[in-house]
């Protein structure tokens, strides 16, 4: 079981991947651009994550084929939405937490990198009940 620790020290990588791209790259681009620019992060800082990953549905009892994909599931523990537009808005904190319940992990992190500084206006964290129960050590 992981604690509330491991996941606030593994947030800190996430968003300083983030910043470090936003950092070189700036606003205004596409959010293809930026997953890519992650993901080389992600390896250079050898973190391990799953890029445009399959969610699976499951319903009624059955498995429904989709095409819902999360950008990057980090460390098989967080799951990183981006985004490159106006501002983070309520549908984006659904989406977050509809990817959080479909592959059962507490915490998500939405990152938006049409913005001028990451830290302060461009990411935002969700958690779930999940989360509320893990130890805090």
């Amino acid at each position: 079981m992981y604690s509330k620790q491991t996941f606030k020290e593994l947030t800190y990588s996430i968003i300083s991947v983030a910043i470090e791209v936003h950092k070189h790259l700036g606003p205004g681009l596409l959010e293809s651009v930026y997953h890519n620019c992650m993901k080389h992060e992600f390896y250079l800082r050898d973190i391990s994550v799953a890029s445009e990953l399959n969610v699976p549905v499951i319903y009624k009892g059955i498995s429904v084929r989709t095409d819902l994909r999360c950008d990057f599931l980090v460390e098989n523990l967080i799951v990183v939405d981006l985004k490159a537009t106006f501002g983070i808005a309520p549908i984006h904190h659904a989406i977050m937490h509809t990817y959080m319940k479909l592959l059962e992990k507490p915490k998500g992190i939405i990152i938006n990198f049409n913005c001028t500084n990451i830290f302060k206006e461009g990411q935002e964290t969700v958690v779930n009940e999940m989360f509320r129960e893990l130890p805090e050590r």
